[in-house]
């Protein structure tokens, strides 16, 4: 076992593993360097030998217990048939969704075209350090129908009366996209990841009397699938605020990344019975060194003998200083 799989599956808190989302990417300028020669993000993403060694470059840097593969949460929606773009200072771009074109996919072709991904995994793992874990991830249900369908109004709000229109061929694409999230997973675990996280991004757009079957649901099958297939589970419900504590007791995975907009000490003091993850701001990172340590100490001190992986409430931004994140992992591993 890993300190990271230790942790999350035996509640270890003798040490604070440490690792964070979109560790490989823009903020180093080793991955800058790679991509301004690699426009076409999904290229990059299926380019197994360039994709292993984004993934291990902040390793390289930091002493992480953790490299998460280089990938993101739309290649399955680009592995089944929709087109998938990512346009400067805009984002993803989805081409219309179409249902029966979606329901004609099947596993083989779904796995054949994300080959490169796990190709990339077995790239990683035998260049990877045996101590330190490779972490797969998935976009949830949810969180990939609100790209495919394109439901999102603004910043951080749903569009109402499309998802009311779509909401029968919602609950057909959940429910076929759970199959086919659980072959990825099996398949990254199968080339050599060790943990998975489910990144339930906008988990806070659902309505909450829909949070029972848009984002507790679906996220609870999938845990239950890695449970039996005994693949460690960290699950990331984004955005539902004190839902947490119902999302923890319906889905049970083995550990949650916290947001930044949940409180620490009411996340130790209602989520006891579970690994937890993450949870500062990622813009503290932004902020003077003094600030920056004291906000590390307080989740380090609150989450003292409790198990406790070193993380943020989302993931790195650009603008991060990689010198300032190697101060921080030296902090963190010097805690005690």
């Amino acid at each position: 076992m890993t300190r990271l799989t230790n942790c999350i599956l035996k509640k270890d808190h003798s040490c604070v593993p440490i690792w964070f989302m979109r560790q490989a990417g823009r903020y180093l300028p080793e991955f800058r360097k790679i991509r301004s020669k690699n426009k076409d993000f999904i290229k990059l993403c299926l380019n197994s030998n360039l994709s292993s060694k984004i993934t291990l470059q902040p390793l390289s840097r930091f002493n992480l217990d953790a490299a998460i593969i280089f990938s993101d949460i739309l290649m399955v929606p680009y592995a089944l048939g929709q087109k998938v773009e990512f346009k400067k200072n805009k984002g993803p771009d989805l081409s219309s969704f179409d249902l029966k074109h979606f329901l004609k996919n099947d596993k083989k072709k779904f796995i054949y075209k994300l080959n490169p991904v796990y190709e990339a995994i077995k790239l990683t793992r035998k260049k990877l350090n045996k101590s330190k874990s490779l972490i797969s991830f998935i976009g949830a249900p949810w969180t990939l129908a609100v790209y495919m369908f394109g439901l999102k109004k603004g910043k951080d709000q749903i569009n109402k009366d499309k998802f009311k229109k779509k909401e029968k061929e919602i609950k057909i694409v959940l429910e076929t996209l759970i199959d086919y999230l659980c072959a990825h997973i099996i398949n990254q675990h199968k080339a050599g990841a060790d943990v998975v996280q489910i990144f339930d991004s906008w988990a806070g757009l659902v309505p909450k009397n829909k949070l029972f079957n848009y984002c507790y649901e679906p996220n609870r099958k999938i845990v239950d699938f890695c449970k039996k297939k005994k693949i460690p589970t960290i699950c990331f419900p984004r955005g539902i605020k004190t839902n947490y504590k119902n999302f923890a007791e319906k889905v049970n995975p083995d550990c949650l990344n916290l947001d930044y907009n949940i409180d620490p000490v009411w996340a130790k003091n209602n989520l006891k019975n579970f690994c937890l993850q993450g949870g500062m701001n990622p813009r503290i990172l932004f902020k003077k060194e003094v600030e920056i340590f004291k906000e590390v100490d307080k989740y380090l001190n609150v989450f003292k003998n409790h198990p406790y992986i070193f993380n943020l409430g989302h993931g790195l931004l650009p603008k991060t200083n990689p010198h300032i994140l190697q101060k921080v992992v030296k902090r963190v591993n010097s805690f005690k």
